[in-house]
């Protein structure tokens, strides 16, 4: 009895094109899901730097000491927007008031300034963004100039027994607010409180300024530190620790 030939069937062409497709299908979605995961990693990292390049600019809100916020970053420090993002690495121009390094820890001299695609920020003032992804990252610095930089001062002076000053001794008490310039160093503003004890400053910048109040008979002085947040108005009741009229 002749034993039945065993065939082995092979592959035709159409299946090895099905197979051929398949193939390169999966490795499309292969492809396109790690492409994606690049993306994301690099838009998350561009984010992240954006966040911290802000705190630098302007501080990090969540930073406190003694009770009052503590960090104000370049803005607070100088009273201006720095020039460019290599100020926050070395002062531009010896400033006194200039407090940095500003760049958090781990960033090194030049990658602080490159998105997560290696393309360079651009920054104007309130404005930082990203285009190495080929559409725009925006990161707002803050709303306006404004809230940073025109802030009023503004409060009642009395003396221990909670008297005015009256039309008397109402210039009998300087009052002197110390500030960075913008410039690098810092200006002061004086003003006398009027007869029902009031005063005012304007123009102020974020920060932790000195306030120091002067009474001029004696020379007797008490400083006072004053907490400037952004886009607030500081309202102050200042009693000094003595009987003065």
């Amino acid at each position: 009895m002749m034993n039945a030939l065993k065939t082995n069937r092979g592959f035709t062409l159409v299946e090895l094109a099905l197979v051929i497709v398949i193939m390169g299908i999966l490795g499309s979605v292969a492809v396109l899901t790690m492409n994606t995961s690049i993306t994301t990693a690099q838009y998350e990292q561009t984010k992240r730097e954006m966040e911290q390049l802000s705190f630098a600019i302007v501080g990090n809100p969540e930073t406190y000491g003694q009770g009052a916020r503590a960090n104000f970053g370049y803005v607070g420090d100088v009273g201006a927007f720095p020039p460019n993002l290599d100020a926050l690495l070395t002062s531009p121009g010896g400033y006194s008031t200039w407090d940095g390094p500003y760049i958090a820890e781990g960033f090194s001299s030049n990658d602080f300034k490159k998105d997560g695609w290696n393309t360079n920020y651009t920054y104007t003032d309130t404005l930082l963004r990203s285009t190495g992804s080929g559409s725009n990252i925006d990161k707002l610095v803050a709303a306006s100039s404004t809230e940073l930089f025109n802030r009023s001062v503004s409060g009642v002076f009395l003396d221990a027994d909670m008297t005015m000053p009256n039309t008397t001794y109402d210039d009998s008490v300087l009052m002197r607010l110390v500030y960075p310039d913008g410039s690098g160093s810092t200006t002061t503003a004086a003003t006398n409180p009027n007869a029902f004890g009031e005063f005012a400053f304007s123009s102020v910048p974020i920060g932790n300024h000195t306030l120091s109040v002067v009474y001029i008979p004696d020379t007797d002085t008490v400083s006072y530190s004053v907490t400037v947040l952004p886009g607030r108005d500081v309202k102050l009741d200042i009693v000094f620790p003595a009987d003065l009229w």
